[in-house]
């Protein structure tokens, strides 16, 4: 302290200088409160950018895996007609007696069944006489119900479905009766 503002409070009241030490006081709590109230800001920014953070990286590592599950997709899709048509081979060659040439191509249509099965492709279970549902099925007809039981089931399967994993890649077509 210098001289001069020795003699300054030594010249006035002490009740002055009383509220002087209060008012720095008073200043002093209010510039600590300032900084906790800037700190608990910060915190706060730092956790939702947190959270902001960790939500992203487990939105891009979900997608990432979804998109390695179902990369061959489109593949699967345009083998999906070759297995038809092999269903529909098989069908007509075992209206004749069993040769070599229907051996060989059941066993590689086979082949490619399995192979399909590994990567994930199902096959979408319909039958004759189940109750139609516009969810799982795609209804291509309506026919007139050869009995009352069977309006709003299944009459037919003209096309065969395929899941692959949890995502139904192609819909059952179906007739249904009327």
């Amino acid at each position: 302290m210098s001289k001069k503002e020795t003699k300054v409070e030594a010249e006035l009241p002490e009740e002055i200088i009383g509220n002087e030490t209060a008012t720095e006081e008073t200043v002093e709590l209010s510039v600590e409160e300032q900084l906790s109230a800037d700190l608990a800001q910060e915190k706060d920014k730092f956790l939702r950018l947190f959270a902001e953070f960790e939500n992203y990286k487990r939105r891009t590592t979900k997608e990432r895996i979804e998109l390695f599950s179902t990369a061959s997709q489109d593949v699967i899709k345009a083998l999906l007609p070759v297995l038809d048509d092999f269903d529909r081979a098989l069908l007509e060659m075992s209206k004749i007696e069993p040769t070599e040439l229907s051996k060989g191509v059941e066993l590689i249509k086979n082949k490619l069944s399995s192979t399909l099965e590994q990567k994930g492709l199902e096959l979408v279970e319909v039958n004759s006489g189940d109750v139609f549902n516009a969810d799982d099925h795609e209804a291509i007809t309506q026919i007139p119900a050869p009995t009352d039981d069977m309006k709003g089931k299944i009459i037919d399967v003209i096309e065969k479905g395929y899941k692959l994993g949890d995502k139904v890649i192609r819909f059952p077509k179906v007739v249904i009766g009327n």
